[in-house]
């Protein structure tokens, strides 16, 4: 019985798809032990019934409405997080190319052939014309992927899809530490700006007294100099922190992509409870450092290093490729398709490596070190992530001590310039220890700031180092699931 074409193809590609990935080259993959201590030789305390970071997104662990709407806005418009989203885009494209190697690409085609004899060529003496009509559906170099040569391309193809999502997922992160410290200087400046012309006020107040009792022959003219003296530093400190102020909201902007309109901006006071202020528990570094998105980048593009060794030893084994077809051939076009027009063809080929100069080893040899090249990047992908955590947790604790400290010199600070100017008035001293007092108390101010902003950005740099909403990410785009071979 001649074979007919619902029967002929189909039963070739469901021979070939059953022979096709059967085996793997690919080294097993084992998870590298992490290269780094089993505690964090720093204060770890926090609260135990707090939310771990990686559970904790980061719409729970910001807590000003403006500074989540900045955040929001960046997280659309930042150009950065742009570029990792279409990355992932591409990567997945990448992986929808590789993987159609698994298949056969079956395609169809028809055409006709004209051919003129001239007389001399005939049987019959005379010119003639013949046609020829076909219509074919047919397989072309589908190879039968015996030592998992294409599915081992194929996986190394998704674990760069997975690799560059959590890339995209570590840098979503970043931004939005980043957009949040930057708010947050940006308010401290504002802050500090505010306390500096308070203190430029005061200043001038003093320097108006001391020109009075200097013309009164009260007062000396050293401390008419010195006066004036405190009024121009507070003059400079105040432009100072207007230039800065003014570079500090350009930055966040660049930052966010986007100009910030006037309910963006921080108001007095909000940057006291920007953010949650529990203590995130820090755990053991074999439970966070695994969770957090650079971490898990490395591993799965050291996967995808492995499987570039599979494929790169299935290159020393026959490679076997199959193209067939079948349709059918008539001199006529009505009659394409009768009985007795029907054709195939079937042309399996073998290939077997026999003298490549070496190119073969080199491939191999190029895929392992590439792969020990991964297994030192995951492990100083872990060793940064411990660093991190282990100083913002030693940070933490200094923090706390060091407020506490500095709000005292500020109280002390305060009641010493309440002594100096009681006892300049009663004519116990003289004016320069007023304006010392006044030194004293504006540097323990503006300090006393920037503690306050050090524990915020503290408490920020914590949540990224942890992993903050590695599992709780609800935002990060639906990776491919590897299927099974």
């Amino acid at each position: 019985m001649r074979p007919t074409l619902n029967f002929f193809l189909p039963t070739l590609l469901t021979v070939s798809l059953a022979l096709a990935g059967c085996m793997s080259l690919a080294p097993a993959h084992e998870r590298p032990a992490a290269p780094v201590a089993t505690d964090w030789h720093a204060p770890a305390a926090g609260s135990t019934d707090a939310k771990a970071a990686a559970d904790l997104g980061w719409r729970e662990f910001i807590t000003d409405a403006r500074l989540r709407e900045v955040i929001e806005l960046a997280l659309t418009q930042n150009r950065d997080l742009r570029v990792a989203l279409l990355n992932v885009q591409r990567a997945q494209a990448q992986y929808g190319v590789q993987r159609s190697e698994q298949l056969p690409n079956v395609s169809a085609s028809g055409g006709q052939t004209a051919q003129r004899a001239p007389a001399g060529l005939s049987a019959t003496g005379q010119p003639a014309i013949s046609r020829q009509y076909t219509a074919t559906l047919g397989v072309s170099a589908f190879e039968l992927d015996l030592f998992g040569r294409v599915k081992s391309l194929s996986d190394a193809a998704l674990q760069q899809v997975l690799a560059t999502e959590e890339g995209r997922r570590s840098t979503q992160l970043s931004l939005v530490a980043q957009v949040a410290a930057g708010w947050l200087t940006v308010a401290a400046d504002q802050e500090r700006l505010q306390l500096t012309e308070q203190t430029l006020k005061a200043r001038e107040d003093s320097l108006r007294l001391t020109q009075r009792l200097q013309a009164g022959g009260v007062s000396s003219t050293l401390d008419l100099r010195q006066a004036e003296i405190a009024v121009e530093q507070a003059r400079t400190d105040l432009a100072t922190l207007t230039r800065q102020l003014a570079g500090d909201r350009n930055a966040l902007e660049l930052l966010v992509g986007a100009p910030l309109q006037a309910r963006h901006w921080p108001v007095a006071a909000s940057a006291d409870a920007a953010t949650l202020t529990t203590e995130l528990p820090a755990g053991l570094p074999s439970e966070v450092l695994l969770q957090r998105p650079d971490v898990q980048q490395a591993e799965h593009s050291l996967q995808a290093a492995e499987a570039q060794i599979g494929a790169a030893r299935a290159a020393f084994f026959p490679r076997i490729s199959l193209t067939a077809s079948a349709g059918s051939a008539s001199p006529a076009l009505d009659g394409l398709f009768r009985n007795g027009t029907g054709l195939w063809s079937f042309m399996p080929q073998l290939s077997l490596p026999i003298f490549d100069a070496g190119r073969n080893r080199a491939q191999l040899k190029t895929a392992q070190v590439d792969r020990d090249i991964a297994v030192a990047q995951y492990e100083k992908a872990i060793q940064g992530a411990f660093r991190e955590v282990a100083d913002g947790l030693a940070e933490r604790a200094t923090l706390v001590q060091q407020g506490q400290a500095q709000r005292r010199l500020v109280s002390h600070s305060a009641d010493a310039l309440r002594l100096a100017e009681a006892r300049f008035r009663a004519g116990v001293d003289d004016r320069l220890a007023t304006l010392d007092a006044q030194r004293s108390l504006y540097a323990a101010q503006q300090g006393l700031v920037q503690v306050q902003l050090a524990q915020q950005l503290n408490r920020v740099t914590l949540y990224k180092a942890l992993g903050g909403g590695a599992l709780a990410d609800a935002d990060a785009a639906s990776a491919p699931r590897q299927s099974g071979g």
